[in-house]
């Protein structure tokens, strides 16, 4: 089903003709147009209620407040109760707030996403080759020196140093188990740093396949900056 996506926020709403499909364990439960709020830091998808296939939401909390209520959604044996909806006199009227990071699969037009969150159409992801020198220490240990980086720089957040894996001490690193999703990056994996016996836990983070804007960073390695010493030609970085 096709129409607009109001993106309110910020004070400069804006019309985006989108489809949106919300899946739960491959279920499709909900094709709809839908309006998009940035009411925090992160988000979040606004649906009219009149969108969702019949059943698929159940009323679970009307206490909560005079102008909105808990539901759950449901698509066949799996749901999630990470859902907010507004009653006819909110300023919100008919609307329902769905987290995307309690579905299994989401989709806009036919674009499988990932992340916790929508991406804010008010952000953007600048990837810019440098060939400065990035050298990353703990404790005055050399774990990554790098000429051939690329910089990230992302909006409202602070400056990503990407490094070429050829400056990166392996053997101060360990294959960490953990996982992240970036809606402007992708799937990201982690290291562990280990200097001296002292274990830096997720310090380290690369994207093998990253999303399109992103692209330049693929395999390059990137030292969380606020656990290390980062000097930039030689100028250390604040932390």
């Amino acid at each position: 089903m096709f129409g607009n996506i109001n993106i309110v926020g910020y004070l400069r709403p804006i019309s985006i003709p989108k489809s949106l499909v919300l899946e739960i364990s491959m279920d499709q439960s909900s094709s709809c147009v839908s309006e998009w709020l940035t009411e925090t830091s992160d988000p979040y998808f606004y649906i009219p209620i009149s969108a969702f296939l019949p059943g698929a939401l159940t009323k679970t909390d009307a206490s909560t407040g005079k102008d909105y209520w808990l539901a759950t959604l449901t698509s066949g044996p799996s749901s999630t109760s990470r859902v907010l909806a507004f009653s006819p006199s909110s300023s919100l009227s008919n609307l329902v707030r769905v987290e995307v990071s309690a579905l299994d699969t989401w989709f806009v037009e036919d674009e499988k996403l990932l992340g916790p969150h929508p991406k804010d159409p008010y952000k953007r992801v600048d990837c810019i080759p440098s060939s400065r020198e990035i050298k990353v220490e703990v404790n005055g240990t050399v774990v990554a020196r790098s000429t051939q980086n690329v910089f990230l720089y992302e909006t409202l957040l602070r400056t990503r140093f990407y490094l070429s894996p050829v400056g990166v001490e392996w053997g101060l690193l360990r294959e960490s188990s953990t996982t992240s999703y970036c809606p402007y990056k992708g799937m990201a994996n982690y290291y562990d740093v280990v200097v001296d016996g002292n274990e830096i836990k997720d310090a380290v983070w690369y994207y093998n396949y990253p999303i399109a804007e992103s692209a330049l960073v693929a395999g390059r390695m990137c030292f969380y900056n606020e656990k290390f010493d980062v000097f930039i030609d030689g100028v250390k970085e604040e932390k």
